[in-house]
Order: structure tokens, then C-alpha cells, then sequence
């Protein structure tokens, strides 16, 4: 039996800073607002706040999507705008086209024959899709888990818990999680007792709390980690 290795999408396979940085660009200048660093760090950091709250289940999906925006404009002072339509026409954006994180496009087909690759996201599906899509690497994956479809997110128990569910729970023996995120990604897959491989290129500060089994800088260090585990059959 093959063992399951489950995947990050954003910043772990496909750059999520570059195809962020493209759309919002583009949706600030069809509503004539500024596009310069410190508009774009603002919208960032309102951004991120919100995606924290969400992983905590603080707040619905709906409420990041529009909130951010609705906030963003706020701080921006800038009134009268439609915060969900702003979203609507920045996610039709951002699903368009890709940019791989160095050494994915060569990780995939070298895991593939060996391992049942599997994406887990908090991606929404229009995004995700059409990137996974624009990026040719949808066959590489033995399913899909977003966390709009299973009403769950990353790193709750019950996203893991569905996982689980629909592939089989012996499958849950010795499977891996891997992604830039230590508090979706590393945090719920231990919580999921589940071995974790935090992608951590750009030196991010560890968090003591947060122990993944294995740090890696480069995707290219996977595929040695992933067959340095003991053997499902001993």
C-alpha cells in the first residue's frame, strides 16, 4: 500500500505571492486606486488577520473573502465601493495563470509513481482550480480536499477527520502533511497524528509549540525524507 502524502497548494507547489501580487494590481487599477508597495502591504496585512481568524473558525469563509476588502477600503479611506464585487472580480484574477515554487513542477511526477498524492487546501475552489488547472498538475493528484467543500478548515480536527473519511481511516497510518504554514498545515497535522514536513524556504521563525517532524528549505529534500520513513508493511 502506498502511502498517502497530503499537499499544500499556496506557497508550498504554486506561488501564491506572485499570482496575489498580479491580481490585486490589476483589480486596484480597473477601480483607479493606488497600486504601490504600501497599499499592497495594507491589503496584505488586513488579508492576513483575516485568514488567521478564519483557521481559528472565528469567522466564515464569506466573512474573509468580503471582509478583508470591505476593511481595506476603510483604512484607505475610500467610500461607496462594493467591497463584493471588488472580490468577486480580484478572485476571477487570481485564478488565472500560475508561477511554480521552485523545484514543484519537477516534485510532482518524481512522487507520483511511489506515493497517493493528495491536495489539502483552504483555498477556495474557483482560485484553486484554475491554477491547479493553468498548471497542468491536477493529474498528479489522487483527489482534491478543499476546505469549502468539506465545511472545514485547516487545522481543525474534523478538515483531517474528512480526509480520512472519504480516503479510509487505515490510510491515516504513517501519512504525511506538507506546507509553508506551521498553523494550518504543521499545527493540524500533528493534531491529526499525522507525520509533518514544514516547507520553510525563507527562514520563517520556529515556533516551539509547533514541532514539525521535518524542516525542509527546498522542495528537493522531499522525496529523500519521504523514503527515509519506515515501511508501511513492517
Amino acid at each position: 500500500m502506498k502511502r498517502v502524502v497530503l499537499l499544500d497548494l499556496d506557497d508550498t507547489l504554486l506561488d501564491f505571492g506572485k499570482a496575489e501580487k498580479r491580481a490585486m494590481c490589476r483589480t486596484l487599477t480597473e477601480w483607479h486606486l493606488p497600486t504601490d508597495d504600501a497599499t499592497l502591504a495594507l491589503y496584505s496585512r488586513i488579508n492576513d488577520a483575516y485568514w488567521k481568524r478564519f483557521e481559528r473558525g472565528e469567522i466564515d469563509r464569506r466573512e474573509v473573502l468580503v471582509g478583508r476588502f470591505r476593511d481595506f477600503f476603510a483604512a484607505l479611506g475610500v467610500r461607496d465601493t462594493d467591497a463584493e464585487a471588488v472580490q468577486n472580480r480580484y478572485e476571477t484574477l487570481l485564478a488565472e495563470g500560475h508561477w511554480f515554487v521552485p523545484g514543484a513542477e519537477e516534485l510532482l511526477p518524481a512522487l507520483a509513481p511511489h506515493y497517493d498524492l493528495y491536495l489539502a487546501s483552504n483555498g477556495t475552489e474557483k482560485v484553486q482550480m484554475g491554477r491547479l488547472t493553468s498548471a497542468g498538475i491536477l493529474p498528479y493528484f489522487r483527489g482534491l480536499f478543499l476546505s469549502e467543500h468539506i465545511g472545514a478548515a485547516k487545522p481543525s480536527a474534523a478538515f483531517f477527520d474528512a480526509v480520512f473519511a472519504a480516503i479510509g481511516e487505515e490510510r491515516r497510518r504513517g501519512a504525511v502533511m506538507v506546507g509553508d504554514s506551521l498553523t494550518s498545515d504543521i499545527r493540524g497535522g500533528i493534531d491529526a497524528g499525522l507525520v509533518t514536513v514544514w516547507f520553510n524556504p525563507r527562514g520563517k521563525a520556529k515556533d516551539p509549540a509547533v514541532t514539525p517532524d521535518k524542516i525542509i528549505t527546498s522542495l528537493g529534500e522531499l522525496p529523500d525524507f519521504l523514503g527515509s520513513l519506515p515501511s508501511l508493511n513492517a
